[in-house]
């Protein structure tokens, strides 16, 4: 079966910085375009990131653009997520998903998730 599994997670500094990494299996990795979310407390989840099927394209929320930088190794089936600079703010659990749509913002879209990672970032 599809299984996405996320790593990397945990505690740091405001300014400083995390890899997430997510795995998958039980799909064929490059045929879906691959998306981080995070939900922060008491939020919904929303749209960090996506990578198209070949790495040509990447989309970033405004507020993590310039601070984070998704990468994919289709051959190893893993996608990456550098975060840099991190703020308070960034605190959440991070969701990595897969998606044969291409509407890479939208939730609904994705057909697959992890189980998400934590990270948390004091000021």
């Amino acid at each position: 079966q599809v299984q996405l599994v996320e790593s990397g997670g945990g505690l740091v500094q405001a300014g400083g910085s995390l890899r997430l990494s997510c795995a998958a299996s039980g799909v064929t990795f490059s045929a879906f375009t691959m998306g981080w979310f995070r939900q922060g407390p008491g939020k919904e989840r929303e749209f960090v990131s996506a990578i198209s099927r070949n790495s040509r394209t990447t989309h970033y929320a405004d507020s993590v653009k310039g601070r984070f930088t998704i990468s994919r190794d289709n051959a190893k089936n893993t996608v990456a997520l550098r975060m840099n600079s991190l703020k308070p703010e960034d605190t959440a659990v991070y969701y990595c998903a897969a998606s044969i749509g291409t509407a890479y913002a939208n939730r609904e879209t994705y057909a697959y998730w992890g189980q998400g990672t934590q990270v948390t970032v004091s000021s």
